[in-house]
Formats: structure tokens, sequence, C-alpha cells
């Protein structure tokens, strides 16, 4: 009786382990969406600005 008793005991603890990987992994995948997305926000804010200042140099040369 010990070591089926054992065994359950054992595979409980394995599932245990696993559950707890499990929710370490998916918080961790919602934060590095979280940084991905804000990383692609200043991506996009960046790029406007390079536009934007691209626009006023070709407005400065054509005025030469």
């Amino acid at each position: 009786m010990f070591w089926p008793m054992l065994a359950v005991a054992v595979g409980f603890v394995g599932l245990a382990v696993l559950a707890v990987s499990a929710v370490r992994v998916f918080l961790e995948a919602q934060r590095l969406g979280r940084q991905v997305a804000e990383s692609a926000g200043r991506i996009n804010r960046a790029a406007e600005d390079l536009e934007r200042a691209s626009l006023s140099a070709a407005r400065a040369v054509d005025t030469l």
C-alpha cells in the first residue's frame, strides 16, 4: 500500500510543479507582449518624428 500512495503523491507534486511553471510562463509571456507593444509604439512615434523632420528639411532645401 505504501508504493501506490507514494506514486500518487509524486504524481501530484509533479503536476503541481508543472502548473506553477505554466503560470509563470503565462505571466512572463504577457509581460513580454506588453513590452513589445510599448516598443512598437515608441518606434512608431520615432518614425513619425523622423518623417516630420525630413519634410521640414526638404522644405528648407526648397527655399534655398
